[in-house]
């Protein structure tokens, strides 16, 4: 990664969902990592991230050995938002009771945002349709904690602490069925300070810079079989180094007519 490059760490707990939260990130302009739950505080702090996504999970936050990052990502003094179970175990590492909810949520459901927040911004206080999918929800709330909005089931479905720039919610902001979940996301990445530093274009731009601190003046021999991926390593490369990259294809004889 390209060192001043703003990048949101995204801590997996099993989500089915955590890649689709690391490609929102990206859709939104910024990089982001998916990185394991239990991930050292060094690396962490060796990434230099703008802040912290805690993915959801299939575990409860009640069992007896619970699925938690290391507690001292709490004191970095970055943004942190907590997704269904990333919410839980939020409120629960704070000082707040998590219990099992009589009647779960999966699928469509209700939201009914009730106070504001820097996290819904641009929001307004009405009802919206979200994804959940828990069988826990938030009992009782940790110091310092509020809520934000509530669903068909859950009394506590939106939290924050402006204290320590936390933020949780019940349902999943990733899934497209959400109806205000890339705003979500996007007001993250302004609380987090991020800039659009992850398209296309500067993509492109890092690694033809790379490509030319690597390779120097030396050739590069690139197999080509005309499919996307060598095609567009060698559209990049021609960029990086031109006459000194030579391509070779390979008629096997097994190539449809024409190609």
């Amino acid at each position: 990664m390209k060192e001043g490059k703003d990048l949101i760490i995204i801590l997996d707990f099993g989500s089915q969902y955590t890649q689709l939260i690391a490609r929102r990130v990206r859709e939104l302009g910024i990089f982001s990592l998916v990185k394991s739950y239990d991930t050292s505080i060094t690396e962490i702090n060796s990434l230099s991230p703008k802040g912290i996504i805690l993915s959801g999970g299939p575990n409860s936050v009640n069992y007896k050995k619970i699925l938690k990052p290391d507690k001292r990502i709490f004191k970095m003094n970055i943004p942190i938002l907590g997704i269904c179970y990333g919410m839980q175990l939020l409120a629960k590492e704070f000082g707040g009771i998590v219990i099992k909810s009589s009647k779960k949520e999966f699928g469509y459901s209700t939201f009914t945002l009730d106070t504001e927040s820097k996290i819904f911004k641009g929001c307004v206080n009405k009802p919206y349709k979200v994804w959940m999918s828990h069988a826990d929800k938030v009992g009782k709330l940790p110091k310092d904690f509020k809520s934000l909005g509530f669903s068909n089931n859950s009394k506590i479905a939106a939290i924050e602490c402006l204290k320590s720039n936390i933020y949780g919610l019940q349902f999943h902001p990733e899934v497209t069925h959400t109806s205000i979940g890339k705003k979500i996301l996007h007001n993250f990445i302004d609380i987090c300070e991020c800039k659009k530093s992850w398209t296309p274009k500067i993509i492109v731009s890092n690694m033809i810079d790379k490509i030319k601190h690597q390779v120097e003046n030396n050739r590069v021999i690139l197999a080509l079989s005309g499919g996307v991926d060598s095609s567009v390593v060698a559209a990049i490369l021609t960029k990086a180094i031109k006459k000194n990259l030579i391509c070779i294809f390979i008629d096997t004889g097994l190539l449809r007519k024409n190609e």
